[in-house]
C-alpha cells in the first residue's frame, strides 16, 4: 500500500515532491485562515464602534473592510480549488502504483478470496479514504501550529473560568480537555465498529463472488445459495446499523454540546465587559479552529473504521505476495504505458 508508491523510482516525483507541495500549499491556506481570523476582530470592532457611536465611521471605511475580506477569501478559494485538483491526481497516481504492484503479482494472488475486488474496489476505496483522511489530518496539524499560539495569546483576555476561577491561558486547556473527552468517548463507544466493517467486506465479497460465478455457470448462484449468502449480508448490516445507532447518538450529542463550550468559558469575561465584540469573535473562531483540530479523531472516526477494514484486507493480500518474494519469486512484467 505504501512502498509501491513511496519507494518506487517511477513514482518518486509524484510521491515526494507532490507531498512537499501539498504540505506547503496547505500551510499557506492555513495562514490565509489566520488572516481571516484577524479580519473578524477588526471588522466586528468597527461594527461595535459604529453601533455605539452613530456617524463615527464612514461608508467608505465600512466597504474597505469588506473588500479586505473579499480579496483574502478570493485568494483562499483559488488556492483551495487548485490544491484539491492536484490532490485528486496525486491520490490516483498512488492507486495506480498499488494496482501495478498487485497486477505484477496477479499470478500469485488470483486464487485468494475476493482477489479481483481487492485489486479494483479496495485500492479505489483506500485511495479515496487516504485523500479524505490525509488532507484533513495535515490541515488539522497545521491549523494547530498556526492557531494554538494565537489562542494562547488571546487567552490573556480571559482571566477567569466559571466555577473554577483564574487560570492562565485557560482556553487552550479547555479546548484540549473538550476534544480529549470526545475522543475517549467515541473510541469507547465505537470499539466494535472496525471488526463489523471488516466482516461486512467478507460477506459482501462472498455474495459477489457467487453471483460472478453464476454469470458463466448455470449451476452456480442458485436461489438457495444466494438466499443464504444474502442472509449473511443482511445480518451483518443490521448489526452494523444497530452499533452505528448508539455511536451516532454519542457523536452528534457531543458535537452539538461543544458549540456552547467557548461561550460558557467566556461567560465571566463577557458579563464583566472585559473584551470587545471583535476580540470575542477572534477568540471564538480561534477556539473553534483549535478544538476542531484536536477533534480530528472524533470527526474522522467513521472514516477511520472504514480504512481499518480496507487495510486489513489489503494487508492480508500483500502477505501472500511477500511470502512469494521471500521464496525468490519475481513479479510478472507489466506492459509499458
Amino acid at each position: 500500500m505504501f512502498r509501491s508508491f513511496f519507494k518506487s523510482r517511477k513514482w518518486f516525483l509524484w510521491a515526494w515532491a507532490g507531498s512537499v507541495l501539498i504540505l506547503w500549499v496547505t500551510w499557506y491556506k492555513v495562514q490565509l485562515d489566520v488572516d481571516i481570523n484577524e479580519w473578524f476582530g477588526s471588522f466586528y470592532d468597527l461594527i461595535q464602534r459604529a453601533l455605539a457611536e452613530p456617524g463615527s465611521i464612514t461608508f467608505d471605511e465600512y466597504m474597505a473592510e469588506l473588500m479586505t475580506f473579499f480579496w483574502i477569501a478570493a485568494l483562499y478559494v483559488a488556492i483551495a480549488v487548485v490544491l484539491d485538483f492536484f490532490i485528486k491526481h496525486f491520490i490516483f497516481r498512488w492507486r495506480t502504483a498499488m494496482n501495478d504492484y498487485y497486477m505484477a503479482h496477479w499470478h500469485v494472488v488470483r486464487h485468494i478470496e475476493g482477489a479481483s475486488q481487492r485489486v479494483q474496489e479496495d485500492t479505489m476505496r483506500f485511495a479515496r479514504i487516504m485523500e479524505s483522511l490525509g488532507v484533513s489530518f495535515m490541515r488539522s496539524i497545521m491549523t494547530l501550529i498556526a492557531f494554538l499560539p494565537l489562542l494562547w495569546d488571546l487567552s490573556r483576555h480571559v482571566t477567569v473560568l466559571p466555577w473554577i476561577g483564574p487560570i492562565d491561558h485557560s482556553l487552550v486547556y479547555v479546548a484540549l480537555l473538550s476534544a480529549a473527552s470526545g475522543t475517549v468517548l467515541l473510541a469507547a463507544v465505537g470499539v466494535k465498529l472496525p471488526g463489523l466493517e471488516f466482516n461486512n467486506q467478507k460477506v459482501e465479497a462472498a455474495y459477489r463472488k457467487e453471483l460472478v460465478y453464476g454469470e458463466d455457470n448455470e449451476e452456480r448462484a442458485s436461489p438457495p445459495s444466494v438466499v443464504e449468502l444474502y442472509s449473511h449480508v443482511r445480518r451483518n448490516y443490521f448489526r452494523l446499523f444497530f452499533h452505528y445507532l448508539y455511536f451516532d447518538v454519542a457523536k452528534w450529542s457531543y458535537l452539538q454540546a461543544t458549540v456552547l463550550v467557548p461561550y460558557v468559558a467566556l461567560a465571566p469575561t463577557i458579563v464583566s465587559g472585559a473584551i470587545t465584540l471583535g476580540v470575542m469573535q477572534q477568540i471564538v473562531r480561534a477556539f473553534g479552529r483549535v478544538e476542531s483540530s484536536f477533534q480530528y479523531l472524533v470527526n474522522a472516526w467513521t472514516t477511520i473504521v472504514e480504512l481499518i477494514s480496507v487495510y486489513k484486507r489489503l494487508r492480508a493480500f500483500e502477505e501472500n505476495i511477500w511470502d512469494y518474494e521471500r521464496s525468490g519469486g519475481e513479479p510478472a512484467p507489466l506492459p509499458a504505458e
